[in-house]
């Protein structure tokens, strides 16, 4: 119920911005921009100016990751995803969730039940929009991934949210 409410409220109150249609999550993941920063396996923080971010992001994943901005709900071409593999910081390479993590929450963002590790996120708290609520970000680079919600399953009874611009995945 907490999670259907949850929902609703995030789509009543607007935080799900405009966000990028499903081609323009291709053309997004596609960008032309060289991320020479990015690394799966470099585990040091990652500290940059606001304008290196937006010399190498693509519009779409600065506005999510940088600005704190939240993409269409059903709009993720990695939400109803099956494929198997390991989904990584899109901003950064930070290896964040374990596609067995991944669960159907019908809320419409791509949700895990856990981590990769407990360094891979940080938890912030979201008093944003009249809620009270904990912001995941990239453990490495501090991006807004989305949020966590105590409304999931088994074993962890956690569901983080997260946008699925700012994942990227690796089969």
């Amino acid at each position: 119920m907490y999670k259907i409410i949850s929902c609703l409220l995030l789509l009543g109150l607007g935080a799900c911005a405009q966000g990028p249609s499903q081609s323009n999550l291709k053309k997004a993941s596609m960008s032309e921009k060289k991320n020479t920063y990015y690394s799966t396996t470099n585990t040091e923080k990652l500290v940059l100016p606001d304008s290196t971010w937006k010399q190498i992001l693509s519009p779409e994943l600065y506005a999510i990751a940088r600005e704190k901005g939240t993409e269409r709900p059903f709009t993720s071409a990695f939400e109803n995803s099956k494929e198997v593999g390991t989904f990584h910081c899109a901003a950064c390479g930070n290896p964040l969730f374990k596609s067995t993590a991944k669960f159907e929450s019908g809320c419409g963002w791509p949700s895990f039940f856990e981590p990769i590790t407990k360094s891979s996120i940080l938890y912030i708290p979201d008093h944003s929009h009249g809620m009270n609520r904990t912001e995941v970000q990239c453990g490495k680079c501090k991006a807004h991934l989305g949020h966590v919600f105590e409304d999931g399953p088994k074993p962890t009874g956690l569901r983080y949210c997260i946008n699925g611009v700012i994942l990227s995945l690796e089969k």
